[in-house]
């Protein structure tokens, strides 16, 4: 009887201290999982370091180990889907590999599908130690707000850490929007889910790639991308002034045809036209963010270019 597949997916970025130690820990499990076949799947999203050279050397020494380099850096996103779109396995899990998401846990999601019938097993960790406090706060914060206003349900603190049934996968892949947030992606395509909480352990090497200013930029994606409500509140907003001025236009006609009171208070006025010339920028900016997505999806630009695989080097294989 031939062994089910998992296809372990794992985005890399300037990962050369961490690949050794992800590698070894793996292939632990991988032997521990011995009625299950493997396949280690590797993006190298554009790394600068050694990343490249140590997945040619994995992929000659194990066969199990395939790796997709892209021509540049194309942001985590466009890694997991690369790496979702080449997948073979019947089951898929995506991974990071600084160890903050722990391979032995493959074990239990694995079982969890199998025994309890779920579609997904998905991990989550509402408290991140790596987090400063302002940063928990945001988090805290914004994940109030997509709740809020998207119609797309959203587990704070969860992870792209989940092991995936094909068809699960294959929802996913047939979703080549170019602005991609996979995490709303993931719940959107629905599916029966198991969620698992756990503390998510320290990077075992480097730093954090994603800094404040991506973290936040991540954050309007997943806004644009899972919710409309912005749009509608420039809208509210302006029926609201608009409401305000035309009252204000009736009292100052009243009082000046009543009490015959000049016109006055020109710096209040002033304040006042700063203050609607911001208000009117400030709404413009958000239909410009979602007119740009519209423009980058229509132009249909991959989402992802390979470089290289290890099938290019299949001649210095042994």
């Amino acid at each position: 009887m031939k062994k089910e597949k998992i296809s372990v997916i794992v985005p890399c970025y300037n990962e050369e201290e961490s690949l050794p130690i992800f590698y070894k820990e793996i292939t632990k499990v991988i032997k521990e999982m011995g009625n299950v076949e493997f396949e280690l799947l590797f993006i190298n999203d554009g790394s600068k370091d050694n990343t490249l050279n140590i997945l040619r050397s994995l992929s000659k020494k194990d066969k199990r180990v395939r790796y997709i380099s892209l021509s540049r850096n194309f942001g985590k996103e466009g890694g997991m889907y690369a790496g979702l779109e080449n997948a073979t396995g019947d089951l898929v899990a995506i991974m990071d590999a600084d160890m903050q998401d722990p391979p032995s846990m493959i074990k239990e999601m694995y079982r969890s599908i199998k025994e309890e019938g779920y579609d997904c097993v998905a991990l989550y960790s509402p408290n991140h130690k790596d987090y400063g406090f302002i940063r928990k706060v945001f988090t805290k914060c914004w994940y109030k707000l997509i709740g809020a206003i998207s119609s797309t349900p959203q587990v704070p603190g969860a992870r792209e850490f989940r092991l995936m049934k094909r068809k699960v996968v294959d929802a996913i892949v047939n979703m080549k929007e170019y602005n991609r947030y996979s995490k709303g992606l993931f719940s959107f395509v629905g599916f029966n889910t198991k969620w698992i909480k756990y503390e998510a352990p320290d990077r075992i090497a480097g730093k954090s790639k994603f800094n404040f200013w991506k973290l936040f930029r991540y954050a309007l994606e997943g806004i644009l991308a899972f919710s409309t409500t912005p749009l509608v509140i420039s809208a509210i907003v302006g029926i609201i002034l608009c409401l305000i001025s035309f009252i204000a236009i009736i009292i100052i006609i009243v009082k000046t045809l009543v009490f015959g009171d000049p016109v006055s208070g020109w710096p209040s006025l002033a304040c006042l036209i700063i203050f609607m010339g911001g208000l009117q920028l400030f709404f413009f900016g958000i239909m410009g963010m979602y007119l740009s997505k519209l423009y980058l999806e229509v132009k249909k630009r991959p989402i992802y270019i390979t470089s290289e695989t290890e099938k290019d080097k299949e001649y210095d294989r042994h």
